[in-house]
């Protein structure tokens, strides 16, 4: 599993956008592309900035369960992954992810209350390469 690990890692870490999939109050999945994790340990835990206001936080309110899907179009390997989202406002968080460019989208800073952390933990997933897939759980 560590070896997987590290070449799911590897694969996120050079992309710049992430798809997330949420589930809307009929429980119909709903998906959003975003950029790159701001933060990840392994492939267990991720943190994106996002709006307080969104449908997506929302609906995270409601539903935590969630999936990350990660794809390199030119290598065709991708990884699904399986999991909870967190709405996350506390300001350790919010200032442990905080970029300054973060300002064009949240005008009052760090402490604006239309900013917030999703905070992503992985359950198990699966992974495409090759024209084959394999699952695994993450612990």
């Amino acid at each position: 599993m560590q070896n997987l690990e590290k070449t799911i890692g590897s694969l996120i870490d050079r992309l710049n956008v992430s798809i997330m999939g949420s589930v809307d109050e009929d429980g119909f999945p709903n998906v959003k592309a975003l950029l790159k994790p701001r933060k990840r340990e392994g492939i267990k835990t991720f943190w994106f900035p996002t709006n307080t206001s969104s449908v997506h936080v929302a609906q995270f309110r409601v539903e935590p369960r969630s999936c990350l899907y990660f794809f390199d179009r030119r290598t065709h390997k991708g990884v699904m992954l399986r999991g909870k989202m967190e709405v996350i406002e506390d300001g350790e968080t919010k200032k442990m992810i905080w970029n300054e460019g973060d300002v064009r989208y949240y005008n009052k800073g760090v402490n604006d209350p239309d900013y917030c952390v999703l905070k992503f933990t992985t359950l198990s997933g699966r992974y495409y390469v090759e024209f084959s897939s394999r699952n695994f759980t993450v612990s």
